[in-house]
């Protein structure tokens, strides 16, 4: 696996800005697009498509300064289904927009664990500490906290590891190391009765995604199988999901993207939710790579496919931000 999928790779160091960005006039157009009969689809898509997150939440400000009403009860009101799902979506800052996702994960009866995972498993340290602050100011209790008390045994083990935000995040990658990590990843699973969760948690939360994918190598060649293999060997269930999406994300993270998107959209039945997801969050961290990954891998383009796979003001909605 080269560098050039990992996590440096991609990312879309210049989000969309618009040349000149003016809140008042959008808040002015969004105003008009709601008012008398019938809603303007068009504007809202135009303007909230076009712009960064940080400019939305700008013309959220100005709105309600203007008009004395929150822009998100305005769209509810006027909008609805997916569509509306996603216009919320992209009015949200994306550290309080994960949080939402986990709180909605752990409320109520039974655990989404799948969705612990998924966003706490692909974060970087610094995305991890905006989200879990924006936890605690907007239900007022710690994420940690909750994450103990709606997990167990050796899942609760993983993502309180990942939590502490701790990952080394340098570009060293030291290759004795790497040997010495995958010796210890052998021992801690295949090469004995049970697996040692500890070994893995260690390395999985620790060490930087280049390091991990020295390690990897390393064990391909020492033990002469892939990874991924022993771990389905050797964990299940939730468990068995966070070894893999660590490692699928420390490998090739546009392509673990690129690979959710397309399940999501293949065979019968599309997953809104998850197209909502990955296009919302990642838009300006690295979309863009995800795209050229999805084209690499699937031999098709991703927007063709959401234009197939969606409708109506939805999917102009997410071809305008794919683009």
């Amino acid at each position: 696996m080269g560098n050039r999928h990992g996590l440096d790779a991609g990312r879309d160091t210049k989000a969309k800005s618009h040349q000149r960005f003016d809140a008042d006039r959008d808040a002015k157009k969004l105003n008009k697009a709601c008012k008398g009969m019938g809603t303007d689809e068009a504007a809202i898509i135009e303007i909230l498509s076009s712009r960064t997150s940080s400019e939305r939440q700008q013309i959220k400000k100005k709105y309600k300064t203007t008009y004395g009403k929150d822009l998100e009860e305005v769209l509810k009101s006027e909008l609805s289904g997916n569509f509306e799902k996603t216009a919320l979506a992209l009015l949200d800052r994306p550290d309080e927009y994960a949080a939402r996702q986990l709180q909605k994960a752990m409320k109520g009866l039974g655990t989404s664990e799948a969705v612990l995972i998924e966003v706490l498993c692909t974060r970087t340290n610094k995305e991890i500490i905006a989200i879990k602050e924006a936890y605690q100011r907007l239900f007022d209790k710690s994420l940690e906290s909750d994450v103990k008390g709606d997990t167990s045994g050796s899942l609760k083990r993983i993502l309180v590891s990942l939590l502490q935000a701790n990952r080394d995040e340098g570009d060293n990658v030291d290759k004795d190391l790497a040997g010495q990590d995958a010796k210890e990843l052998y021992d801690a699973g295949e090469g004995r009765w049970g697996t040692d969760e500890l070994a893995f948690n260690e390395l999985l939360a620790k060490r930087s995604h280049k390091q991990l994918r020295a390690t990897f190598e390393a064990y391909q060649t020492l033990i002469g199988k892939d990874i991924e293999e022993a771990i389905e060997a050797e964990t299940s269930g939730d468990l068995q999901k966070a070894y893999l999406t660590l490692v699928r994300s420390a490998r090739d993270l546009q392509g673990y993207f690129a690979d959710r998107l397309y399940k999501s959209m293949k065979g019968a039945g599309t997953d809104e939710d998850t197209l909502i997801d990955i296009i919302v969050t990642r838009a300006e961290v690295d979309l863009q790579g995800i795209k050229a990954r999805f084209q690499e891998k699937y031999q098709k383009s991703l927007s063709d496919m959401v234009r197939s796979d969606t409708s109506g003001d939805f999917q102009k909605l997410l071809v305008a931000l794919l683009h």
